[in-house]
């Protein structure tokens, strides 16, 4: 990543960074959807950098496996031909919770996030029962806010359970709307002094599942230092790409920027302001 001191590039186009990398690491809610309405001139540009040869991974803190998200991005209009590959939260959530197959879980989330349990002997128990929790999302992220779980949490906690968290994002915009995820809540759970596990963004398991499908699709290792991570959120994006040694492009979206404010070397600098990264560009919208 660049030096915290230094102006970043803002960019009107992405098509000036086409040589410097091989692989684009794409966030999908916030960059390539807004939960509503697709990102046009986003995916047109995933297309045109695997045209010129690059390699697409969109990767998402979705907490279901990634069939469904890509039904999903069909359904939304997506063109397949804007990536090669689709690496959910869920999907190397999976693995974690491979460990509690046939003992009593408890899962925290809506029925549309069941797919995760496909196929793993997963034992489902009420809050009395469970010996581990499983965190996919509030039960209903358009009344509900993490305040409304403390109680809920504090049983858990006279058990010292243990929660799985699929989803480490905190808010993402729904159109206009912003609603909390289960990051959130994971959050609000080790505050009262629980035990999370993360698979994530922004987390390393997630970026090494990436690196290795890089790899799959490309037929060799690629460097760190030739893979891209696009996003809009600081703490899973961002924090995710420095921590995995790779440089980022920053796409602010309304869970940082409210009111339509323009993106300026101002708020950048109010946004990384005491971090010890910065991305190496930013951009309005994932353009090319």
């Amino acid at each position: 990543m660049t030096q915290a001191k230094e102006d970043v590039p803002i960019l009107r186009s992405a098509y000036a960074l086409r040589d410097q990398y091989d692989a684009w690491l794409c966030d999908v809610w916030g960059v390539i959807h807004n939960g509503r309405d697709v990102h046009g001139e986003a995916v047109e540009a995933c297309a045109e950098f695997r045209k010129s040869g690059g390699t697409v991974v969109f990767i998402t803190n979705a907490p279901r496996p990634a069939p469904p998200i890509m039904q999903h991005l069909d359904g939304l209009g997506v063109d397949r031909a804007s990536y090669d590959v689709v690496i959910t939260s869920g999907d190397v959530t999976r693995r974690l919770i491979k460990a509690w197959s046939g003992r009593p879980i408890f899962h925290l989330g809506p029925e549309r996030d069941l797919p995760i349990f496909t196929g793993l002997g997963v034992h489902f128990a009420d809050e009395a029962t469970a010996e581990v929790i499983v965190n996919t999302g509030l039960f209903d992220d358009t009344t509900e806010t993490p305040d409304d779980y403390r109680e809920l949490f504090a049983r858990f906690l006279e058990r010292s359970l243990p929660m799985i968290c699929a989803n480490p994002d905190i808010m993402v915009e729904r159109g206009a709307d912003l609603c909390y995820c289960a990051g959130a809540l994971a959050e609000l759970y080790r505050e009262m002094g629980g035990s999370v596990d993360y698979a994530g963004k922004p987390h390393p398991p997630i970026y090494e599942v990436c690196r290795d499908k890089i790899a799959e699709v490309r037929g060799c290792d690629v460097p760190r230092s030739r893979i891209l991570a696009i996003g809009d959120s600081l703490k899973t994006d961002m924090i995710g790409a420095a921590g995995a040694g790779l440089d980022a492009l920053f796409v602010p979206s309304g869970i940082h920027v409210e009111g339509g404010r323009a993106l300026d070397q101002g708020l950048i600098d109010e946004l990384f302001n005491g971090h010890p990264f910065r991305p190496v560009a930013a951009i309005a919208g994932l353009t090319w």
